[in-house]
């Protein structure tokens, strides 16, 4: 697409990009996406709609392994459509206000999802470092005040990100390097000093997942320390186990992120299609290894998929 410097001028659609270079394969790309897409939409359902029919499994851990299900969700069904639309049907085209709309809900149920890990991180040390009172302080009440909690931040925090955006002019170019629209690349497109929206995205990214990552890693700090101290090695294997999922979930959620945001802000060198590979990696990986890790370590999630099967 040709650059335009009026600034008069402005784009009314972005165009989206797939991977470059592979567009008579296309077809064939789609197959491991909507086998991805599927596995997440199934597995992530699954979760849920066994917690809730099972009484026994209204407890805090599994409460918060289903609010983890529907971030996850709902971050897949948020990707999907354009995604798709671009490896099965070249649909490439999207309209400024549907692309400022999925930048927020993807910001959104990230930021909701790294609420929720720390709520799981939460739940893992009351649960081993004060296992008489995990009742008493994890009550139904409570977990429901925690769900708003990390949704209100959720959207709250992401709000700005589309209503800055809208205010710019887009008349440089409107070619996006992904199929789905991410803020730091809109932001680059702006025909306007877009010093604000990077301040803020620092200040968000410092506040929500920098934040979350280091209070998680001060609850394993002290797990592991009251874990260390147990005299049975049996127990302390016991202990350590219950959090193996949740640690799994943070490093499949984490790495791929941390990897992305250094590639956006500082990797002018790094290989543009490595950093395409990454993004899908960031997004698609969360929501399709979570419902199988959580399903191979919980008994009673393996046990009902098992019945399900016989049946």
């Amino acid at each position: 697409m040709a650059t335009i410097n009026d600034s008069r001028f402005q784009y009314e659609v972005f165009l989206l990009t797939g991977i470059p270079g592979q567009e008579p394969i296309y077809v064939w790309i789609s197959i491991p996406f909507c086998i991805i897409y599927a596995i997440s939409i199934v597995g992530n359902s699954y979760i849920v709609f066994v917690i809730k029919t099972n009484p026994s499994l209204h407890e805090p851990m599994y409460i918060f392994l289903s609010m983890l299900a529907i971030t996850d969700l709902s971050l897949s069904i948020t990707t999907m459509l354009t995604t798709l639309g671009i490896f099965l049907f070249n649909s490439r085209e999207i309209s400024l206000d549907a692309c400022f709309a999925q930048v927020f809900f993807i910001n959104s149920f990230e930021c909701i999802e790294s609420s929720v890990l720390l709520l799981m991180a939460f739940d893992r040390l009351i649960a081993i470092c004060y296992p008489l009172r995990y009742t008493s302080i994890l009550t139904p009440q409570r977990l429901a005040k925690m769900w708003l909690v990390c949704v209100l931040r959720g959207v709250v925090l992401m709000i700005p990100f589309p209503v800055l955006l809208k205010r710019y002019r887009y008349c440089q170019e409107n070619v996006l390097t992904h199929s789905y629209c991410v803020h730091a690349e809109v932001m680059k497109l702006a025909c306007a000093d877009v010093t604000i929206n990077n301040i803020y995205g620092l200040y968000v990214a410092l506040f929500t997942e920098t934040l979350d990552s280091l209070l998680i890693f001060l609850s394993y700090v002290i797990i592991l320390k009251t874990v260390l101290s147990i005299t049975s090695r049996s127990e302390c294997l016991q202990a350590l186990n219950t959090c193996i999922s949740h640690l799994c979930a943070v490093l499949v959620f984490y790495v791929p992120l941390i990897g992305l945001s250094l590639a956006h802000r500082f990797g002018k060198g790094t290989s543009h299609l490595g950093q395409i590979i990454l993004g899908y990696v960031y997004l698609l990986f969360p929501p399709l290894m979570n419902p199988i890790v959580y399903s191979v370590k919980s008994k009673h999630l393996r046990a009902r998929l098992v019945q399900i099967f016989v049946r």
